[in-house]
């Protein structure tokens, strides 16, 4: 490689294995790939322990069974299975669902501090779409404790390392405030065409400084998690900026159904400067409630047909499961997140709204103050200071926000490998795992199983490669020039101002209602925005200018906003994160389809269906027929009737 290139402005690192993303599939990855001898670099766009894996409060849903011994990964995989509306990846759902306990107890043994039942186990709650008390938790403070928990070993590896290395980052090393914006292939072999290019580095520059810094490394791990901040009302944090979808995408690889986004049912909505911050499911869990304006608890008459069998028709039921869910089923509250925003939505648009837009959520009423400062601190702390409301003697106004995104890059799930070599996705990145709606809790296990995945898979990966691949010059030069293009720029429009356009686009025509016209008004508009984002400008250096960093992430806002409006127009039903006003019911054959986005030469998005694989029949039999023909056409049940004893006697 042509070291002229590497001027005072460029720091030049070797790696083999660099993690994008220090949240917890990130860290957890890189320490799966340290512990597999690999030197691993992490890099974190914000400080280290700011990731947004701290926000996740409720738990982590494990079937450890410690609150209900009938729990079991089956029942986890047939409720994530449900909840996912069967869009899911099925093979990710059964190894989510298998491993997610013993990442659990690993995390314990690491010196997690879970809450604990009477006689010493990790206590459980309950939570939306599970069937069992299924989420380990600290309070309403779980994602804290697992990055506390996650950094602490990374240090623990580093203290080995100084030890027998006599350096503590000569194997795992964290950038704190670096951002990647280009992923570096090495040079196409015109003799051997038809051999895909693969991964040889990563590019990007220090936040405080604007140093530009290269990561060679033949393995790269994307886990940046969302794309929230593409949106005007969200719960996410400013890194959600849809970084590894779009650095995935110009790659060469592939996003899966990315029109799937979770608007979560409950967000702050007063005062406006805290709009769209996350209330815990937890509240729900144990034991809030929704009422309207006028003092209905409402979500009764919003239980889809899908799911009526095993939610309550009656207060006095709905009730009496919370302490014995044996013989009652359970509150309709706990409906998957979609089912819920959908209901609260629909009860604001009827007029009967609280104050400013939202529904109530009510748990003062329901629980003694003692209970609710002992189980969600972080939420009475929260309402308190933020808002000034003391959840423990008035309801608290929420409403829906833009909080996760099912769609991702497209991965093997045994080892998390994407369609480019050497590239890797864990987290919210990738896609597949939580189908069209994802539950409460499932994020948090996602993170441990597949982050764990993705490292052991990038470090084979490496293992097996007969050299290193080389990082071309002419990328580098490719991704300097790039990045300094608003900077040189003395005309042009701030890009603050394509970033409001943007996300109240993408809330007000891409959000949780949609229709035809409006999306394709949405495309229209977002190549209106992406000629305008072309060309802002960013006034003065590469120091401290968080205009830059914005110019920036636009570029991939914008890309990540174009397959989501695509994907979304081309669905043509309801299901999950996507409901189309135009075509409100759930279809069998739609069911069947994956939207796989992919980039062209010119940089524009291409999108087109791909075949849903087939489940595996022992895990068809974990499900009743009568369930099956809510999703399923009829020439799959067919084949199910005609290949197993169990259905074939059911449809007789």
């Amino acid at each position: 490689m042509d070291d002229a290139v590497f001027s005072d402005e460029i720091d030049r690192y070797r790696y083999d294995v660099v993690v994008v993303g220090a949240g917890g599939s990130g860290l957890r990855a890189a320490i799966e790939a340290r512990m597999c001898g690999k030197k691993t670099a992490v890099i974190s766009k914000s400080l280290l322990g700011k990731a947004h894996t701290v926000m996740a409060e409720g738990g982590c849903a494990a079937a450890m069974g410690n609150m209900n011994p009938r729990d079991n990964w089956q029942v986890h995989f047939r409720d994530t299975m449900r909840g996912g509306k069967f869009l899911n990846n099925w093979r990710m759902a059964e190894l989510h669902a298998k491993e997610a306990p013993d990442r659990v107890y690993e995390l314990e043994a690491w010196g997690a501090l879970f809450d604990r039942t009477s006689d010493g186990r990790i206590s459980q709650r309950n939570f939306g779409g599970h069937e069992y008390p299924r989420l380990a938790h600290v309070g309403d403070r779980t994602g804290l404790e697992m990055i506390r928990t996650l950094q602490q070993q990374v240090v623990a590896l580093q203290q080995a390392d100084a030890a027998a290395l006599g350096d503590p980052e000569a194997m795992i090393k964290v950038f704190a405030e670096t951002t990647v914006t280009d992923l570096l292939l090495e040079k196409g072999n015109p003799g051997r065409p038809r051999v895909p290019k693969r991964i040889a580095g990563a590019f990007g520059y220090f936040r405080d400084t604007g140093r530009f810094v290269l990561f060679e490394a033949p393995a790269v791990v994307l886990a940046t998690g969302g794309i929230g901040k593409a949106y005007k009302v969200t719960s996410n944090s400013w890194e959600y900026t849809g970084d590894g979808h779009a650095l995935a995408l110009r790659a060469g690889a592939t996003l899966l159904n990315m029109e799937f986004v979770q608007l979560h049912p409950t967000g702050m909505v007063w005062p406006p400067s805290v709009r769209g911050i996350l209330v815990t499911e937890s509240v729900r869990g144990d034991g809030g409630v929704l009422r309207n304006s006028e003092g209905k608890r409402f979500m009764f008459d919003y239980v889809p047909d899908v799911f009526r069998a095993q939610y309550a028709e009656t207060e006095e039921e709905a009730d009496g499961w919370y302490d014995d869910p044996d013989h009652n089923r359970r509150p309709p509250e706990l409906l998957p997140r979609d089912e819920v925003a959908r209901s609260i939505n629909s009860e604001v648009k009827a007029g009967r709204g609280s104050p400013h837009g939202g529904v109530f959520l009510d748990i003062a009423s329901r629980r003694p103050a003692d209970y609710i400062l002992r189980r969600l601190p972080s939420m009475y702390h929260q309402f308190k200071e933020l808002a000034d409301v003391d959840i423990t003697r008035e309801p608290m106004e929420i409403g829906p926000t833009c909080h996760y995104v099912m769609g991702g890059v497209e991965v093997d799930p045994d080892t998390g490998a994407a369609s480019v070599p050497g590239l890797f996705a864990a987290g919210e990145v990738s896609g597949g795992m939580h189908g069209s709606n994802r539950l409460g809790g499932n994020s948090l296990s996602d993170l441990l199983v597949f982050g764990r995945r993705a490292g052991l898979g990038a470090a084979r990966y490496v293992s097996a490669l007969p050299f290193r691949p080389v990082v071309p010059a002419a990328a580098v030069s490719a991704a300097v020039a790039t990045a300094l293009e608003p900077l040189h720029r003395t005309e042009g429009e701030s890009p603050y101002a394509v970033h409001g356009e943007l996300q109240q686009l993408m809330f007000d025509l891409v959000g949780l209602i949609r229709r035809e016209s409006e999306l394709k008004t949405a495309l229209v508009e977002l190549d209106k925005l992406r000629a305008r984002a072309a060309q802002v400008c960013a006034p003065g250096g590469r120091a401290y200018n968080p205009g830059w960093h914005l110019a920036l992430d636009l570029r991939n806002m914008l890309v990540v906003a174009d397959c989501v409006a695509q994907a979304a127009l081309e669905r043509q039903e309801s299901r999950g994160g996507h409901t189309r006003d135009d075509y409100p019911g759930m279809s069998a054959e739609w069911r069947k389809v994956n939207l796989v986005c992919s980039l062209g030469g010119d940089g524009t998005v291409s999108l087109r269906h791909q075949p849903m694989p087939a489940m595996r029949e022992d895990l068809l039999t974990l499900f009743d027929l009568a369930e099956l023909k809510k999703y399923m056409t009829e020439d799959e049940l067919a084949g199910l009737a005609e290949g197993s004893g169990v259905f074939a006697e059911e449809t007789h």
